[in-house]
């Protein structure tokens, strides 16, 4: 079972359908005892930084998440905003994030001379892995895409990034530190290619042998 972290932010609906397609048992849920014994965590979210952070202090999930996706080593999803709030901080807001990731997200700049890449970055771009035999995007390696919306990202070169994607500048599109994974794009609105990486994040799930 897949529990999809509810905090009130994210596309937690489209989420839970891809994994029905997929048919992957999966709830809408903040109940600790519930985040426990799932196989995985999705972490979703669209928003603002610090909305996300109060959002997850509001239900007191973060020392809940800290112990059961850090301490005990569940695997854990972040999508687009909740790939956000895994890192230290944001230039959005002033809150600290729940520091997984040693990086802090940035915002785009604009470039006056290519006018037409606007911010936020919206629609279908390229996922370029950056070392082979990732399982998060296993049967993904070639010209995949995925949709994105969003105006912050974390830099190319994050210690834990595992594919690029370039908007005004290249950023770092999917992490992955231990049993922390995250996209930077939506899954649940890439189709095909979003059920594919779904459906990889369930089977990392279901061979992990977390506490």
């Amino acid at each position: 079972m897949i529990a999809v972290i509810d905090y009130e932010l994210g596309n937690v609906g489209s989420v839970l359908n891809m994994l029905k397609k997929l048919n992957i048992e999966a709830i809408l849920t903040n109940k600790p005892n519930d985040l426990k014994r799932a196989k995985g965590l999705i972490l979703p979210g669209v928003g603002s930084f610090d909305r996300g952070m109060k959002q997850l202090q509001k239900y007191d999930l973060v020392s809940v998440l800290n112990n059961i996706v850090m301490e005990k080593g569940k695997p854990c999803l972040g999508i687009c905003l909740g790939m956000q709030l895994m890192g230290q901080a944001s230039e959005e807001g002033d809150m600290s994030g729940l520091g997984w990731i040693d990086s802090s997200v940035r915002l785009f700049q604009r470039d006056p001379d290519r006018p037409r890449l606007r911010i936020p970055h919206m629609g279908w771009n390229l996922v370029k892995p950056t070392h082979v035999d990732f399982p998060l995007l296993s049967g993904l390696e070639r010209q995949a895409r995925f949709y994105f919306v969003h105006s912050y990202f974390y830099p190319a070169d994050l210690k834990y990034g595992a594919a690029t994607t370039e908007h005004l500048v290249p950023f770092t599109s999917v992490l992955s530190r231990g049993n922390v994974y995250g996209c930077q794009f939506h899954p649940e609105k890439s189709h095909s290619f979003g059920l594919k990486l779904l459906s990889n994040f369930y089977s990392i799930a279901s061979q992990s042998h977390c506490e």
